[in-house]
């Protein structure tokens, strides 16, 4: 009977299978163990389910409607025990959510297992049958050519395969975790999903590995940079060898900067598989759910930080050099609450893992509003900061950062439009990162962790801006580069990140695939269209590079390396994706409702200060 229940939970017929249990009766011996597989297949829909298409002739990415399934696991995952909130004095009353709509009627759960089936099938069919330009057969001969074997089976990709650079690779020979994302989804898309579970499993046990920096350890949990597979001596016979994985866990990087952002990676490509594949078998598997917890406890450990935010030192993520990032930067904010997200669908519910759950949604309810309600600037905002008094020492605080006024830099008044705002680079005590980031701003939308209000407004600046986030290459890894004497304090005289070159206001044409799931999430494909059909030839002519240079990104970057294997799956992905948006469910997540009511906090208790967690709601469902 449970089997069944879960069967159905698989294919999205969540309530159904929910009404279906309800009429059964677990033993009474051991209801708990009984009800367990169950409440383990639902946590994986906790997040999305989305309504997959049997055609490529879909518009767009349609979210699916709110499910109140969630009620009904509450023996298994308890919600957050808080006290009613207290609402804001001049808050508006919110309006009703679920009565408006009419409940929907009833379909059989054998037809709904199908209907999600078939569509998933079709989709991956659709993008087989597809017709490729020259320049997509030609991305996916290079792509194809960049796999890397281990054993007998794929195992990843390389970074680059420039034969011009022969002599000196660097590190541009190994497979690197967040440069196989793209390359990952492009196979998955594709229907070959087995060099990506390869890869999820062998990167799995190099967690394990002792990682050491002069005699110092890192934290368990910790995944590496990238990987690459050698050939030494086996039992030291030099006339037979043996094949060996060779992780990099920051010990080697420039800089020597462990990688953040690879076990965030990690997580949110492990939840795309299941949701392609219809593998959930591997997600629970005992190693595997051994390594979500692992990172999860790496990242959820408890400091002295006061923010729900992740600290991490310069060069933690895509942007792996001096580049002034240090502290909170957006990038890891955006990929820690999508991993977060990921792992709460895919973590199997015992009694070991009530408490893990609780953890997770604390911190996603924390998170979500501080990002949402700290980090956003529009033109109102940036007015308000204008006019901001300092120095105020209270619990009710309007400034509670200590911003002054005069950090505003000169650009932002004339460049952010009427109708459009972001989400700032970074913020610390008394300093706020005005700088526009691409990436943390494009998976903030493609996660939710951005309101529907804010995200529009996002592609709206976007699409505003275009000469300068776009231009002739995009996008900009951000907006703008550092300049005179901020390049000289910030980078520390990086050559590599000059003005408008490389991290400092270089344009990536990788950011492709994350601009294309942003804008098939908001309804706006035409705008990814836009981006992809401008520099489809440009990027085969120029021989696939890693990055642009100038303000206009005209130029091939003045280090960049060629057959770039992100920007050839990038370009893919996009493509594919255009052409099938309902295949964005497997990255997307809608927005989450609960994570604004729930908090336990308990500021309404104490008379130092007020929750307004409430408010945060409010905003949503303008």
């Amino acid at each position: 009977m449970a089997a069944a229940a879960i069967s159905l939970l698989r294919r999205g017929a969540q309530r159904h299978a929910l009404l279906y249990l309800s009429r059964r009766h677990f033993s009474s011996n051991s209801p708990l163990t009984a009800a367990r597989p169950l409440v383990a297949a639902a946590r994986r829909l906790l997040s999305t389910s989305v309504e997959s298409g049997t055609s490529s002739a879909a518009g767009s990415y349609k979210p699916p409607p709110l499910d109140p399934f969630r009620a009904a696991l509450a023996p298994a995952s308890p919600p957050l025990e808080s006290p009613p909130l207290e609402e804001p004095p001049t808050a508006p009353p919110l309006p009703e959510v679920a009565s408006a709509a009419p409940a929907a009627p009833e379909q059989d759960p054998v037809d709904l297992q199908n209907e999600e089936l078939d569509g998933l099938k079709a989709g991956v069919r659709a993008v087989r049958s597809r017709d490729e330009s020259p320049q997509e057969k030609e991305a996916w001969w290079l792509l194809n050519r960049a796999v890397v074997n281990y054993c007998g089976s794929a195992v990843g990709t390389l970074a680059a395969n420039d034969p011009s650079t022969a002599n000196q690779m660097l590190n541009y020979d190994q497979v690197f975790i967040r440069d196989f994302v793209p390359s990952a989804i492009a196979f998955l898309l594709k229907g070959e999903s087995d060099i990506v579970k390869n890869f999820l499993l062998h990167t799995l046990q190099l967690q394990s590995w002792e990682k050491t920096v002069d005699c110092y350890s890192p934290g368990q949990g910790l995944m590496p940079a990238s990987f690459k597979v050698r050939s030494v001596p086996l039992d030291g016979n030099n006339e037979a060898f043996e094949e060996v994985l060779d992780p990099d866990f920051g010990e080697s990087a420039i800089g020597r900067v462990a990688p953040v952002d690879s076990g965030l990676w990690w997580i949110i490509l492990l939840r795309a598989y299941g949701k392609i594949t219809g593998d959930y078998a591997l997600q629970e598997r005992v190693d595997v759910q051994t390594g979500i917890r692992l990172i999860l406890n790496l990242c959820l450990s408890d400091g002295f930080d006061m923010f729900p935010t992740l600290l991490v030192t310069d060069g933690s993520c895509m942007i792996d050099r001096r580049m002034g990032i240090h502290g909170h930067p957006l990038e890891i904010q955006a990929l820690f609450y999508s991993a977060l997200r990921c792992a709460r669908e895919m973590v199997n519910i015992d009694e070991g893992s009530k408490n893990l759950i609780r953890v997770i949604n604390n911190r996603l309810s924390a998170l979500s509003f501080h990002i949402r309600e700290y980090y956003w600037v529009d033109m109102k905002k940036i007015n308000e900061i204008y006019r901001y008094k300092t120095e105020e020492y209270s619990h009710d605080a309007i400034n509670k950062f200590n911003i002054y006024p005069e950090q505003i830099p000169s650009w932002l008044a004339d460049w952010i439009p009427e109708k459009g705002g972001y989400l700032i680079g970074n913020l610390q005590p008394a300093h706020m990162d005005f700088r526009f980031f691409s990436l943390g701003n494009l998976w903030a939308i493609v996660s939710s962790l951005a309101t529907p209000k804010q995200a529009k407004s996002i592609l709206n600046l976007i699409e505003t801006k275009w000469d300068d986030i776009v231009a002739n290459m995009p996008l900009k890894i951000c907006y703008p580069a550092l300049e005179y004497e901020e390049w000289r304090i910030i980078t520390g005289c990086d050559p590599k990140n000059t003005p408008w070159s490389y991290h400092n206001g270089g344009s990536w044409p990788t950011l492709l695939w994350q601009f294309t799931l942003a804008c098939i999430k908001m309804g706006r494909p035409d705008l990814a269209r836009r981006a992809v059909e401008a520099v489809e030839k440009r990027l085969s002519d120029d021989k696939w590079p890693e990055y642009y240079d100038t303000r206009n990104g005209r130029f091939i970057g003045k280090q960049s390396r060629l057959y770039q294997t992100w920007t050839i799956a990038g370009f893919l992905s996009s493509k594919m994706l255009l052409d099938c948006p309902e295949m964005a469910s497997i990255l997307i997540c809608d927005e989450d409702l609960d994570l604004l009511e729930g908090c336990a906090c308990g500021l309404n208790k104490s008379a130092r200060g007020k929750c307004s967690r409430r408010a945060a709601r409010s905003q949503v469902l303008v």
